[in-house]
């Protein structure tokens, strides 16, 4: 799995008021902890975390953050983010939380799905649902991968592929339910419509062939 370079500095001071100057300072309040790891109060700069969250879009990442206290002093310590907190307004991280990693212990994080191809359901007249973006997926950090891609261009109208359907590395787990789909291809009203003139169509045909036939017989008679 990828892994992120991000500066912090230990903060001092709690609270709203607090929290309200740093963000207008450039930086995103935040915390740092973990198994057995006393929790820190940190600050990252606001810029350098949506650019590493969005150079990372789309996968999984573990983040080496470099925690610089007030003495100058400078620890790494290798995490994820647990919870962020967005601004709905601003669209910008309000608040995060950091959870440190041990490579000798297992760890839950959500997955994001990567799905290829084109379904042959949607020449079809069908239509994409993706019901799932991500999965939760357990495991030693060194076998969690960074993305789960699933091919669905086999998806016919009305197929769909469930958790138990894809493959997973030897070591990692997916935590939600085997029997829930996460991508399917359902019928379009068009199709549907399609479907019902076809059928209409058709038994007009048989419709007009009885009449002929019955009428052939009349003049026979």
């Amino acid at each position: 799995m990828k892994t992120i370079v991000l500066n912090a500095q230990v903060r001092e001071g709690l609270g709203k008021g607090n929290s309200k100057r740093l963000r207008s300072e450039g930086f995103v309040p935040a915390i740092f902890y973990g198994y057995e790891t006393e929790s820190v109060a940190i600050k990252v700069n606001t810029s350098e975390l949506i650019r590493a969250l969005v150079k990372e879009r789309g996968e999984t990442a573990f983040i080496k953050l470099g925690i610089k206290s007030g003495k100058g002093r400078k620890v790494e310590k290798l995490s994820v983010i647990k919870d962020m907190q967005i601004d709905t307004i601003g669209k910008k991280p309000v608040h995060v939380d950091f959870y440190e990693i041990r490579m000798d212990r297992t760890l839950a994080v959500d997955v994001p799905i990567i799905f290829s191809g084109t379904p042959v359901g949607i020449e079809e007249g069908g239509e994409l649902q993706q019901l799932k973006r991500t999965l939760k997926a357990s495991g030693l950090p060194s076998d969690l991968p960074e993305s789960l891609e699933v091919d669905i261009s086999g998806l016919s109208i009305g197929d769909s592929i469930k958790i138990k359907d894809i493959a997973l590395e030897d070591g990692v787990q997916i935590l939600d339910l085997d029997d829930v789909a996460v991508v399917s291809v359902v019928p379009t009203r068009t199709s549907l419509m399609t479907e019902e003139e076809g059928g209409e169509e058709e038994e007009a045909v048989t419709e007009e062939a009885a009449s002929a036939s019955e009428g052939e017989e009349a003049q026979t008679e």
